[in-house]
């Protein structure tokens, strides 16, 4: 499996213990099967780093966007990782996560209503290596230095994701 990880350096031999203990699969080395995508995290001199998984005797986990999925995002944003497994692959959590999270931890929402906000969007897939193991199996390939996508484009796609959150959650709300 080809995977990127954009920085802001050349990362040859990624840590699994660097970075956010919260993060939507918890602690990990993160990286994405999706080129492009990889790319819209570039800033002005970015890196992206290119590697290549050997997956042969890892135990890999992959969500859809579901219940379960939620479900792992969740515990994991508390800090509970409840999986054994070397790497975990599945959907990146929108941006309103935390908001959304706040909003059905309050009571404001039901679960099932949570979800349906958390759909919203463009589906990007992550994955995290989890252990030493995985981490021994993924070989540094290459990398480049590169410029982030327009600021324009980006504000435009975030403006039509806030209003299609704006309307579902209206939609949810006048049930």
């Amino acid at each position: 499996m080809i995977l990127y990880h954009t920085s802001g350096q050349e990362i040859k031999n990624p840590d699994i213990h660097h970075g956010r203990k919260n993060a939507d699969f918890g602690w990990g080395f993160y990286l994405s099967p999706d080129r492009d995508f990889t790319y819209r995290w570039a800033r002005k001199n970015s890196v992206v780093s290119e590697y290549e998984l050997d997956e042969t005797g890892l135990n890999i986990h992959t969500f859809t966007r579901s219940v379960d999925w939620f479900q792992y995002i969740y515990n994991n944003r508390r800090t509970i990782d409840g999986l054994t497994a070397d790497a975990v692959i599945g959907p990146i959590a929108n941006d309103t996560i935390f908001d959304t999270l706040g909003i059905m931890t309050s009571g404001y929402l039901k679960p099932d209503d949570a979800l349906k906000l958390l759909l919203i969007g463009p589906e990007y897939t992550q994955v995290a290596i989890k252990t030493e193991k995985a981490l021994k199996q993924l070989r540094f390939i290459k990398s480049e230095t590169v410029e982030r996508i327009s600021e324009e484009q980006l504000k435009s796609e975030q403006s039509s994701y806030q209003e299609a959150f704006a309307k579902e959650l209206k939609k949810i709300l006048n049930k």
